[in-house]
């Protein structure tokens, strides 16, 4: 029986394996990890095929990821979660201090403050962030985000703490 809503809607995802990345991490700097990635040699991780995400560049304490969301990110309330302007902020300023990190050195999120300046739709173009390292570090780094829309308007930004650790 049809809803009165209408059909679903699908949309598929498709991934790499991830091991095959995470394999390179340990003979190669972080950085080289990422350009990686940027230049199809090694395979994007899962997260970027589900969200959307691909990373533009690359970049010693920078990194530009971009993302067109479509309405499976949508809310209740008919806007793009923030969850996913979240998850691409955490992404950016996790990957700016991945990208200072000599081979065989991991990182992950201790904590994030993301602020949030305005709504996002689809139709009002590409997101684009960009993660820049503030602090860098041997066991704790410090990173901050921004995502611009279409139009070049802030749409959110945020700070972050990493842990840095031996692989």
């Amino acid at each position: 029986m049809a809803q009165p809503w209408g059909e679903p809607r699908h949309r598929t995802v498709t991934w790499h394996d991830p091991q095959v990345g995470a394999a390179a991490m340990g003979s190669v700097t972080g950085q080289q990890y990422l350009q990686a990635m940027v230049d199809g040699t090694l395979p994007p991780p899962p997260i970027s095929a589900l969200m959307g995400m691909t990373a533009l560049s690359v970049e010693v304490g920078t990194v530009v990821f971009s993302c067109t969301p479509d309405e499976s990110a949508y809310n209740p309330i008919g806007l793009v979660h923030g969850g996913l302007v979240c998850t691409l902020l955490d992404s950016v300023v996790g990957c700016a201090v991945h990208s200072t990190l000599p081979a065989g050195t991991g990182y992950t999120s201790l904590e994030i403050k993301v602020s949030y300046l305005r709504a996002v739709r689809t139709g009002e173009g590409e997101l684009v962030a960009t993660g820049r390292v503030t602090k860098p570090g041997s066991r704790v780094a410090f990173a901050e985000g921004e995502v611009r829309d279409g139009s070049d308007r802030l749409v959110a930004s945020a700070t972050s703490t990493c842990l840095v650790y031996p692989l």
